[in-house]
């Protein structure tokens, strides 16, 4: 996956259609690695994206909004001062080396109009972004280069600005094919797709692949073995790269795996995964590009910041299972407080019979039908009475202990079993908002701290009733995304004789059919219950369990967790979850 020379030729035509003559409005700086250029057209405004990042260096006009720092970075700055309402009056890319030139017209302190010019460096994590004056001197980059990150090439500010070094590649533009052809013959690479990718600049490794594909029937073709009808199947593959090149006839297109990623994208039909992939065309290339990374990290961000949620939650998971476990333990020792208690009144009924300062008594326990002999342990720095009080005063604190630590555990796990929730929702969130809303219902509940961009929004975030819907017979079926969103469904959206539905003693979302004053059939009562099934921790099980009851015969109790309720009158069917329909 690499945005490479051609690919990059085909974003240049299009920029140079959608952008040549617009004014610069605004300039961002998102991150270390990324600047928005926002741009004034005839046809409305445009964001033109530069990225630097090592694994997706790129740049094209973006459909997709960024937040920005409240303070912009120093080169953000600049380049606002430099290229605010500026016109770019061209776009240069050298051959089809992976930069492009984007040249401005601009006006100086002194309201001269001067030239300046913005070098974005396609190099994975060499990538850069350099602003030059009209008479070639830097005068600053987005990443600096000095002399301990390189000793050939040094990107400063008031040095004459150089061309990142020639790999010394064939241009398909400017050669002749049987040259190249050639060229790839003596290549030193055996693999076919490698002697390409080696030969000529401007192609990627999978451009390589499809051109040994396309020439031999597969793409790791060893070149040593080649005959002579694939080599000059190979040379009409050039001459179709060639016009590809210079004159695009076909569209961009992004692969899917079986797994669901996007792994790569060309600007040329792709052949060489037979039916394993999924394809998807873009007659745009720039929307192809935006599309393809927006998604890319998107999940990405998705995994980390599920990561993160994932690891509090299961820490407090953790944490609240050992804090069960120990206070099980103390309650276990609560159940002997009788013996105390007894052994009290022993005491008591005997003290006559104590002498002060005796380690121990032999009483006669008349709390056993036999009555047999019972040793109290005595305290020799007591009386007897103090002692009766002591074992008073014991059975007293594990009475109290009692009581609070069965409160304590049910309280723990109530939490215990909320939280279990929350890991599930995680788990089953689809987009970066869903995670959203759960990292808010986190702070809310204590178990997170409020980020510095969040304590400065002073206005809470309202949850926005957008639950999953589904058709089941014809009945509308809604499906709460997290716990939040649950009690909004539960108790503000569904009506009193709408049917309600969870997963039996398994963390779940809460699941509504909308009756609008109809009966409901079973048949669609399991259909329900398996969408409700397949939204719980149960998805993979089978015969699971589902409680439904109508919407009225559920309640929250007062100061209950967001999501817990309690419901009566209750039927339970079981099911297989199944994937839902979408309404």
């Amino acid at each position: 996956m690499a945005l490479d020379g051609i690919f990059l030729r085909h974003i240049k035509t299009e920029l140079e259609s959608a952008l040549i003559d617009a004014r610069v409005s605004q300039v961002f700086e998102p991150n270390r690695d990324e600047l928005i250029i926002n741009l004034r057209t005839f046809g409305g405004n445009r964001r033109l994206l530069l990225s630097t990042r090592a694994d997706s260096p790129r740049v094209g006009i973006t459909e997709y909004s960024v937040e920005n720092p409240d303070k912009p970075p120093m080169f953000c700055m600049l380049l606002r001062k430099r290229l605010t309402s500026s016109k770019l009056i061209s776009i240069r890319q050298p051959d089809l080396e992976r930069m492009l030139f984007f040249d401005f017209d601009c006006v100086n302190e002194l309201g001269d109009k001067v030239k300046l010019t913005l070098a974005v460096e396609i190099m994975g994590k060499h990538s850069n972004i350099v602003l030059i004056d009209g008479e070639g001197i830097i005068i600053d980059a987005l990443k600096r280069v000095d002399v301990t990150l390189s000793s050939k090439r040094l990107v400063l500010p008031s040095l004459i600005y150089e061309m990142p070094p020639s790999q010394e590649k064939l241009s398909i533009e400017n050669t002749d094919t049987e040259e190249i052809l050639k060229a790839i013959k003596l290549c030193p690479y055996s693999g076919l797709d490698k002697a390409i990718l080696n030969t000529l600049t401007g192609v990627s490794p999978i451009i390589c692949r499809e051109l040994s594909y396309a020439s031999t029937g597969t793409p790791d073709t060893d070149k040593n073995l080649m005959n002579n009808e694939e080599w000059q199947s190979l040379l009409k593959q050039l001459e179709i790269l060639r016009e590809e090149a210079k004159n695009p006839k076909t569209y961009a297109v992004t692969l899917k795996n079986t797994q669901g990623k996007l792994f790569d994208f060309s600007f040329m039909p792709v052949n060489q995964y037979g039916d394993t992939v999924e394809k998807f065309e873009y007659e745009s290339f720039c929307k192809a590009l935006d599309a393809f990374y927006h998604t890319r990290e998107s999940l990405e961000r998705m995994r980390v910041k599920s990561h993160a949620l994932s690891k509090l939650v299961s820490n407090n998971i953790e944490r609240l299972s050992r804090k069960i476990s120990l206070q099980k333990i103390e309650l276990e020792k609560c159940q002997d407080r009788e013996i105390l208690r007894q052994k009290a009144d022993l005491i008591s009924a005997n003290m006559h019979l104590i002498q002060k300062g005796a380690p121990f008594a032999d009483l006669i326990n008349f709390y056993d039908e036999n009555a047999s002999t019972i040793r109290i342990t005595l305290d020799v720095a007591k009386t007897p009475q103090q002692n009766a009080q002591k074992y008073y005063k014991d059975y007293a604190k594990a009475k109290t202990a009692d009581k609070m630590l069965r409160v304590q555990i049910e309280n723990s796990a109530e939490e215990l079993s909320y939280l279990e929730t929350v890991a599930d929702e995680i788990n089953r969130a689809e987009s970066e908002h869903d995670l959203s809303q759960i990292r808010q219902e986190l702070i809310a509940e204590g178990y997170l701290r409020q980020n510095k961009s969040e304590k400065n929004n002073k206005k809470p975030q309202k949850i926005k009733p957008d639950f999953r819907e589904f058709d089941a017979d014809g009945f509308k079926v809604l499906v709460g995304r997290n716990n939040k969103q649950n009690d909004l469904l539960t108790l503000k959206t569904a009506q009193k004789n709408d049917l309600w539905l969870h997963t039996k003693d398994i963390p779940g979302s809460h699941t509504v059919i909308i009756t609008e004053g109809r009966e409901v059939p079973e048949s669609t009562i399991l259909k329900a219950a398996e969408i409700a099934a397949y939204f719980s921790k149960a998805k993979d099980s089978s015969q699971v369990p589902v409680d439904y009851t109508l919407v009225r015969r559920v309640n929250k109790p007062q100061g209950a967790k967001p999501g817990k309720v309690i419901y009566t009158d209750q039927k339970t069917v079981y099911v297989t979850p199944a994937v839902p329909q979408k309404k």
